[in-house]
């Protein structure tokens, strides 16, 4: 049996996973991490547990061959409880599905946990770990100084510069949920004094001919390019904007295969920016990131790819 932790308003993407695996004759669990809570009823040993969700479906850890890690989100609270006891309720509930999950730890991972917890949350080694794999990236600055972002920002942004939060992400492709990348010139600068409450990222701002949205599985590349080179990020993009099958460089491929590998991900969704110098910029990777939009306006097989990929690692596993 395949675990899939997703979470309850996950649709398409997971529609069609689990419809290639009855296709295959294989079993699955669905695991919603946000009602990972009061409504499962879970009990944990040193090394197994039963878990029955809100559905009255039961799963024992040992019938678990492989996880697909595929999304998760914040774990729900109940509307009754009082505010006083939310900060403990979440607590006691996250330390539970991180128990859960590490008992799991020793079977075929997409993606494996910890790997995955430390790439997601650490896009400054993200930038260290690709330069190593030989993939160009912006020059870039984590701060909550603003003299030290003044002085980055006349040393390498050439009077613009691009400023977005490291850990905030969309919840749909739409850009809904999204707090959009920022555009810094020289009169934004003395607005940075505020910063000092919220720490951001800083790049220079790359003038570019088009923006690649990468999936990466397993050393197979799935890439839409999207007609985007005015709005700093695509996903705010409204209307007028298309998605068209890209094929990568083999250069290209080479060094992101050579980056995911030391990462230790079998998955991800890579975001490069194609400069109007003819450079490929790596931005991030996101192991847990959007790819229903090229599968869907594309034909990409990649709900598939991502299945016969466990597959074949449960299969040698046994």
């Amino acid at each position: 049996m395949i675990l899939c932790i997703t979470h309850s308003q996950d649709y398409y993407n997971i529609d069609i996973f689990f419809e290639y695996l009855t296709s295959q004759e294989i079993p699955y669990f669905r695991l919603n991490s946000d009602r990972l809570n009061h409504f499962q009823k879970i009990s944990i040993h040193e090394d197994s547990f039963e878990l029955t969700d809100e559905y009255g479906n039961t799963i024992h850890s040992d019938q678990i061959k492989g996880i697909w890690h595929r999304k998760a989100w914040k774990i729900n609270v109940p509307e009754e409880l009082d505010d006083d006891y939310e900060r403990i309720f979440l607590k006691e509930y996250r330390s539970l599905r991180y128990n859960l999950l590490t008992i799991l730890e020793h079977l075929p991972w997409i993606n494996p946990y910890e790997n995955e917890k430390k790439i997601d949350g650490n896009k400054m080694l993200q930038l260290k770990i690709a330069q190593r794999n030989h993939l160009t990236t912006p020059k870039t600055i984590f701060s909550n100084d603003g003299e030290q972002v003044t002085s980055f920002f006349h040393q390498y942004c050439k009077g613009k510069a691009i400023a977005k939060l490291h850990g905030v992400t969309t919840k749909t492709m739409s850009g809904e949920n999204l707090v959009a990348t920022t555009i810094i010139e020289e009169g934004t600068l003395e607005h940075l004094s505020d910063i000092v409450y919220c720490p951001m990222i800083f790049q220079p701002y790359i003038d570019k001919e088009y923006e690649l949205r990468i999936v990466y599985v397993d050393g197979e590349f799935f890439t839409g390019k999207i007609n985007n080179n005015e709005n700093s990020d695509w996903r705010i993009a409204r209307e007028g904007y298309f998605w068209e099958a890209y094929e990568l460089p083999g250069l290209i491929k080479v060094n992101l295969t050579s980056m995911m590998k030391e990462m230790g991900l079998y998955i991800g969704a890579i975001d490069i920016m194609k400069g109007m110098d003819g450079q490929y910029y790596f931005l991030e990777v996101n192991p847990q990131g959007e790819w229903g939009m090229l599968q869907k306006e594309l034909g990409f097989p990649i709900a598939e790819r991502i299945a016969d990929n466990l597959i074949k690692r449960i299969n040698f596993h046994e």
